[in-house]
C-alpha cells in the first residue's frame, strides 16, 4: 500500500510541476508585452518599460504580487492582441509602505486602453479603497483604442469610472500619486490632477486636453505638443504638475522620496504573531495535489502545507465533514480557514458523502463558523475544490437550499476581508458559496490545476447533447452513435476550453494564475493590505431561514 501512495504522490507532484512549467512560460512571453523591438524603441527614447519602472519603484521587487497578468490573454486577436491587458498592477512596497501601482505599457497599442484594460484598472482601484492602501499611477497611454470606443468610453464600469473613483478616493483621504512618463491625452489627462500630487518627465512626458494635429483641426492653432502640454509647460506656465523630472529613474526617486513621508494609517487589528514555515520540504505540497481532477484527496493535507508550523485547530471535525473548518496562522497572521473536504467521508449515521460536495451540514457549519471569526475579528480564508450543492429528493427534503442559504447570507455579509484560492473546481453554486468574485474577496487567486464553470465539462456536454437529440427527435430526426460522439467531443473541448483558469484570469474572473507555493505570500500581503482598513460595519445577516 505505501508503495502505491508514493506512486501515486509523485504522479501528482511530476503534474503540477509540468502545468507550473507551463505557467511560468506564459507568463514570460506576456512580460514582453508588445515584444522585444518595440522594448527597444522605448528604450531608444530614453524610457523604462512598464515593468522595468514597478521594479525600480519597489523596495524588493521578489517580495510583491502581481494581479493580472493573464488578463487579455488570447482576447483582441484581430487587433494583435493586448497582452497584460496593456498595462502592470502590482502590491508592493515603496519606501517601506505597501501600497498598489498602476503602469501603462506603452509598448501594447501605444498603451491604448482595451474594454480589459478598464476592467483591470478598475479592479486596482477597487483593492485600493477597499483596503485604503496608496494607490501609485505611472501614466504612458494614448488613451482609448478608438476601434472599441463604444466598449471603453461610456457605461458605469467603463473608462470614466476611474476619475469618478479619483475623486472618491481623494475624499477618502487615500494617497493617490500619479507620474505622467509618457503621453497622457484627452479624457486621460484628468487622472494625475485629479491625484493628490503629479510627477512629468521634461522631454517624455505630456499632457493635453487634445494634441498638436487636432487642436489644429479644431481651432487653427499651430503649436507642437511640447509646448502644448510638456514639462516646462505644466510647471512653469499652467501650474498643471508639482514635479518636473529629468528622466524615469529620477521621476520614481522622487515618488519613493514623497512615500517616505507618509504617515502611518490606522489598523483593523488583526492578530499577527511572529511567523513559521509549514513543516516538512516546502514542494512536498506538490506532491498533495491530484493529477486526476476526479481522484478522492484528505483536504488537511494540503492545508498543513499552507500554515504554520502545519498546526491548525479544527472546529466540528466531527460534523459536516465535507468542509473543514479551521483555526491557523500563515506567514503570522491569524485566519479563519473554510476549505471543501475532498474524500469520502462516513457520517454518524452510517451514510457516505462524496467529497468536494456541500451537504446540509456541512453548510451549517460553515455558516457558524464564519460567522465566528466576523464576531473574533479573524480574515477567512477560502480552499475552493468544489462540485456544488447535494441534490436529489433527500437533500431537497433535508432543506439543503435553506442551509446553503445561511451559508451564503453569513459569508456575503462578512465584514472581515475575504481571500480565496482555487485549487481544483470550482462549479455551480459552489464557487457562490466558498466567496468566488461575486462575493468581494479582497484577493482571489487559483492554481494551475483550477476549473470554474457552471458545471464540470463532461456533465455539461452530456446535458447540451441531450438537449440537441431531444431537439432534433421532435423534428422527427434522429442522430446516429458516432454523430453523437462527434458532437460530444465538440461541445465537450469548447466547454473545457472555457473552464481553464487561464480564461478565468484574462477576464479577471480571478487576480492571478498562481504557483501553489505562492500562496502563503499572497494571503500575508493580502491580509497586511486589509490591515490598513479598520472595519466600520456591524456584522449583520438579514433575515435567515433556520
Amino acid at each position: 500500500m505505501a508503495q502505491k501512495i508514493d506512486i501515486e504522490e509523485s504522479k501528482n507532484d511530476d503534474s503540477i510541476r509540468l502545468q507550473i512549467s507551463e505557467l511560468k512560460k506564459k507568463a514570460d512571453k506576456i512580460h514582453l508585452g508588445g515584444g522585444s523591438k518595440k522594448i527597444e524603441k522605448q528604450h531608444a527614447k530614453g524610457k523604462l518599460t512598464a515593468r522595468e519602472r514597478i521594479d525600480f519603484l519597489l523596495d524588493d521587487k521578489e517580495h510583491s504580487i502581481e494581479i493580472g497578468t493573464f488578463v487579455g490573454d488570447g482576447m483582441y486577436e484581430e487587433y494583435g492582441g493586448c497582452p497584460s491587458g496593456g498595462c502592470v498592477v502590482k502590491i508592493g512596497y515603496v519606501s517601506g509602505k505597501i501600497c498598489i501601482v498602476i503602469a501603462n505599457d506603452a509598448t501594447v497599442k501605444a498603451g491604448a486602453w482595451f474594454p480589459i484594460t478598464a476592467k483591470k484598472n478598475l479592479r486596482a482601484q477597487e483593492i485600493s479603497i477597499e483596503n485604503r492602501l496608496p494607490i501609485i499611477y505611472l501614466v504612458d497611454s494614448a488613451g482609448v483604442f478608438l476601434p472599441m470606443q463604444d466598449e471603453i468610453f461610456p457605461d458605469k464600469e467603463h473608462f470614466g469610472r476611474m476619475f469618478r473613483n479619483n475623486a472618491v478616493m481623494s475624499a477618502m483621504g487615500i494617497t493617490q500619486i500619479a507620474a505622467v512618463m509618457g503621453s497622457c491625452v484627452a479624457g486621460g489627462a484628468y487622472l494625475p490632477i485629479m491625484s493628490d500630487e503629479a510627477l512629468i518627465v521634461d522631454k517624455t512626458g505630456s499632457i493635453f486636453l487634445a494634441g498638436s494635429y487636432l487642436v489644429k483641426a479644431a481651432i487653427g492653432e499651430n503649436i507642437d505638443n511640447e509646448t502644448l502640454g510638456g514639462a516646462t509647460t505644466h510647471c512653469e506656465i499652467s501650474g498643471v504638475t508639482d514635479y518636473k523630472s529629468k528622466d524615469d529613474k529620477d521621476c520614481l526617486t522622487t515618488i519613493r522620496d514623497i512615500m517616505d513621508k507618509i504617515g502611518d494609517a490606522d489598523t483593523a487589528g488583526f492578530n499577527r504573531k511572529e511567523a513559521k514555515a509549514p513543516k516538512g520540504e516546502e514542494k512536498a505540497l506538490y506532491s498533495k495535489i491530484p493529477y486526476d481532477r476526479n481522484t478522492q484527496y484528505d483536504v488537511k493535507d494540503i492545508i498543513g502545507h499552507l500554515v504554520d508550523e502545519s498546526k491548525f485547530t479544527e472546529y466540528k471535525a466531527e460534523y459536516g465533514k465535507t468542509i473543514v473548518c479551521a483555526y491557523a496562522r500563515i506567514d503570522g497572521w491569524s485566519v479563519g480557514i473554510v476549505a471543501n473536504q475532498r474524500k469520502l467521508v462516513r457520517t454518524k449515521k452510517g451514510e457516505t458523502q462524496f467529497g468536494g460536495v456541500i451537504y446540509s451540514d456541512s453548510a451549517d457549519k460553515a455558516a457558524r463558523f464564519i460567522m465566528n471569526c466576523n464576531q473574533k475579528k479573524i480574515p477567512l480564508v477560502f480552499l475552493q475544490d468544489v462540485s456544488g450543492f447535494m441534490v436529489g429528493s433527500k437533500a431537497e427534503h433535508g432543506g439543503i437550499i435553506k442551509d446553503g442559504a445561511k451559508m451564503v447570507n453569513a459569508m456575503a455579509n462578512s465584514v472581515v476581508p475575504k481571500f480565496t484560492v482555487i485549487m481544483g473546481n470550482s462549479y455551480g453554486a459552489g464557487n457562490y458559496a466558498m466567496c468566488g468574485k461575486a462575493y468581494d474577496p479582497r484577493l482571489i487567486v487559483s492554481w494551475p490545476t483550477a476549473n470554474l464553470a457552471v458545471m464540470s465539462g463532461a456533465s455539461a456536454a452530456k446535458t447540451l447533447l441531450q438537449i440537441k437529440v431531444a431537439t432534433l427527435e421532435a423534428k422527427g430526426e434522429k442522430l446516429s452513435e458516432e454523430d453523437k460522439n462527434k458532437h460530444l467531443k465538440e461541445i465537450t473541448d469548447r466547454y473545457n476550453s472555457q473552464t481553464s483558469p487561464y480564461y478565468a484570469a484574462s477576464r479577471l474572473w480571478v487576480d492571478e494564475v498562481i504557483d501553489p507555493l505562492d500562496t502563503r505570500k499572497w494571503i500575508s500581503m493580502g491580509i497586511e493590505a486589509a490591515n490598513g482598513a479598520p472595519i466600520e460595519k456591524e456584522y449583520k445577516l438579514g433575515v435567515l431561514q433556520t
